[in-house]
């Protein structure tokens, strides 16, 4: 059985660039279950205290769930492998650090704080392109467990780490290259490569997809498993999402967080589908159903090279899913509408919204944008665009106004076709173009210039609404 995991720190929001990890990670996972055996495992990672929070952990979990990445494993759903929480799990650290001294493989080192930046500093002073790297002066002891130590892997001096990288190919870093690194703080606390293996060997991860910014952590990983006597893992690194400038993705460039792409009307598989088109491919299809997602993810076809984010595509796919029953049903399109309406200060249910999503839905792109478009539906009297009136509103709209009411007042059935037909059988009598009559009628009927088709519009309000609207605007005009 193959099984992967997203652990995410609970530092702040949830990156959309993290969302695309835990997205490759569960597309894979669930493929697998397809194909007869997977699973998909959320960590947190929480051993940063100072910027760790509950609030944080509660909006990755919030994220996901929005976004539909269920785990099989992890916080809430539980599992024969946790606790799945780091902090939660330091006696299990202490444990595998312990039986790494007892086979000579790690060493404990008493070097404090102190004594290492004090030898930092000197050499820094001799040469100040130099890298300070541990000296090796406790190097082997075992001794006095009792005084405040950190733990250190013994590194091997010769040979090299090895590993072909599902994405990248073969990698080789030369063993020369680290040093004793710490494994486990005085606190207890594990550093990230060490809790990292830790976990994953002890939750039985076979794959460990990241970012390609964690290449780096790869080869002293690689060590502690060996260590360990236990196989590592496969690796699959991403490349990098990056801002238009080439700079790494962050808030200064826009939206970032799921939360934002939430709050702004985003529908959430229009979300992950722009963000598995961000480093993977699929010949020429842009736009992808999550089923579609799941049966076509492969690592063969994912690249190596970064990208830039692109908010105008990410924007046009969202459009693409909102305007395809396929992808979005209409009972999905107003749930999803509802509470923007409610926002605008409309209590208006789900039901009354999804006989109304055909009107707008090849228009909007979100659906904060679909619950303007609907609001003159809702909302009576329409609230009126100040500098539309005053363009026309005008004393000769008022008795056209009053003629198109009373023409389209007699007409059966109430739907656009034959409300059409009496129009255009009344137009030639008056002598002006449909538009002299169209845009005093769109405003008077929606507060608006731009507006769904003038007869659709119409056949959604009912008779009632429309001969009262379009005679209202006709007497404040004066």
């Amino acid at each position: 059985m193959e099984r992967v995991r997203f652990a995410p720190s609970p530092t702040g929001y949830l990156h959309i660039g993290g969302v695309r990890t835990a997205l490759f990670n569960w597309l894979w996972a669930r493929k697998r279950q397809s194909q007869g055996g997977g699973g998909f495992v959320l960590r947190i990672e929480d051993t940063d205290r100072e910027r760790s929070t509950q609030a944080s952990v509660d909006v990755i979990l919030d994220s996901l769930r929005w976004l539909g990445l269920d785990w099989d494993e992890g916080p809430g759903v539980g599992g024969p492998s946790g606790p799945y929480t780091q902090m939660e799990r330091l006696p299990i650290y202490k444990e595998y650090a312990d039986l790494l001294i007892a086979k000579s493989k790690a060493y404990r080192c008493y070097c404090t704080k102190e004594e290492l930046d004090a030898q930092r500093a000197a050499l820094k002073a001799r040469d100040p392109k130099a890298q300070f790297r541990y000296p090796g002066t406790c190097r082997g002891r075992t001794d006095a467990p009792a005084l405040p130590h950190v733990v250190r892997l013994l590194v091997p001096e010769t040979g090299s780490v090895r590993y072909v990288d599902k994405v990248f190919g073969e990698i080789v870093t030369p063993n020369a290259a680290q040093q004793d690194f710490v494994l486990l703080r005085s606190d207890g606390v594990p550093l990230y490569n060490f809790g990292a293996v830790v976990d994953d060997t002890s939750m039985g991860i076979t794959l460990v997809a990241r970012g390609r910014d964690h290449m780096v952590n790869t080869p002293p990983q690689i060590m502690i498993y060996e260590a360990l006597d236990r196989p590592p893992p496969a690796f699959a690194h991403l490349p990098m999402m990056l801002a238009p400038n080439g700079e790494k993705l962050s808030k200064r460039h826009g939206a970032v967080s799921v939360t934002e792409y939430r709050d702004q009307g985003y529908s959430p598989r229009a979300v992950l589908n722009y963000l598995a088109r961000f480093g993977w491919s699929h010949g020429d299809q842009e736009v992808f159903s999550l089923d579609e997602l799941v049966a076509a993810f492969d690592w063969e076809h994912c690249n190596k090279s970064d990208g830039k984010f692109d908010a105008k595509k990410f924007l046009a796919i969202n459009h693409e899913h909102l305007k395809t029953p396929r992808l979005t049903s209409d009972a999905e399109y107003a749930a999803r509408t509802q509470p923007f309406v409610a926002a605008r200060g409309l209590d208006v249910g789900v039901a009354s919204i999804e006989t109304v999503v055909p009107l707008i839905r090849e228009r909007a792109v979100t659906f904060v944008d679909a619950a303007d478009r609907l609001d003159f539906v809702f909302r009576d009297p329409p609230a009126i665009d100040a500098a539309a009136a005053t363009k026309f509103l005008v004393p000769a709209s008022a008795p056209l106004l009053r003629q198109l009411a009373a023409v389209l007042e007699p007409v059966e059935p109430w739907i656009a076709a034959p409300l059409e037909a009496a129009v255009n059988a009344w137009l030639p009598g008056t002598g002006l173009p449909m538009k002299d009559i169209a845009q005093p009628a769109r405003v008077a009927l929606t507060g608006r210039t731009a507006s769904p088709g003038l007869f659709d519009v119409i056949a959604v309000l009912g008779r009632t609404r429309v001969l009262a609207r379009l005679r209202a605007a006709a007497d404040s005009i004066g």
